[in-house]
C-alpha cells in the first residue's frame, strides 16, 4: 500500500534547502577576516630529496628505537604501529612544516619510499 503526503506551502518552506540558515560562528576568530592559507611547503622550501630521507631516517630511529635503521628499513618490521606513524607524521610536521598523513607512513613503510612521496607531493607539490 503506497501513501502520498500532501505538504502545506507553510511545511514545504520549512523543510526546503533555502530555509536552512548555517549558525553564526562564535569565538574568539567569529570576527576575524579570512586568510588564505600558507602555502604547506613554505617551510620546507628547497629541502631537498637526500634531506628529506635523512630525516626521516632519523625519526624512524627514534622513534621505533632502534638506532641501526637506515632508508631501506621497513617500519612494520621494526616494530611500527599506528602510534608509531602518528609520531612520524607529528614530528615531519614540526621539522618541515607540511601535514603528512598518517596512511602514507603506512602506504610507504621504508624511509627512502616515504621521503620520495613527502618530497614529490608535498614539498614540491
Amino acid at each position: 500500500m503506497s501513501r502520498t503526503t500532501t505538504l502545506t506551502a507553510a511545511t514545504q518552506a520549512a523543510v526546503t534547502p533555502a530555509a536552512v540558515t548555517a549558525p553564526k560562528a562564535t569565538g574568539p576568530t567569529a570576527d576575524a577576516p579570512a586568510t588564505a592559507p600558507a602555502a604547506p611547503a613554505a617551510a620546507a622550501a628547497g629541502v631537498s630529496a637526500a634531506a628529506v630521507t635523512d630525516l626521516l631516517v632519523g625519526v624512524y630511529r627514534d622513534a621505533l628505537g632502534a638506532p641501526d635503521l637506515d632508508e631501506q628499513s621497513d617500519f612494520y618490521e621494526n616494530g611500527g604501529d599506528s602510534l608509531t606513524a602518528f609520531q612520524v607524521t607529528a614530528r615531519l610536521q614540526d621539522a618541515l612544516g607540511v601535514d603528512v598523513p598518517v596512511s602514507l607512513v603506512f602506504a610507504y613503510p621504508t624511509p627512502a619510499d616515504l621521503a620520495d612521496v613527502v618530497h614529490s607531493d608535498l614539498i614540491e607539490g
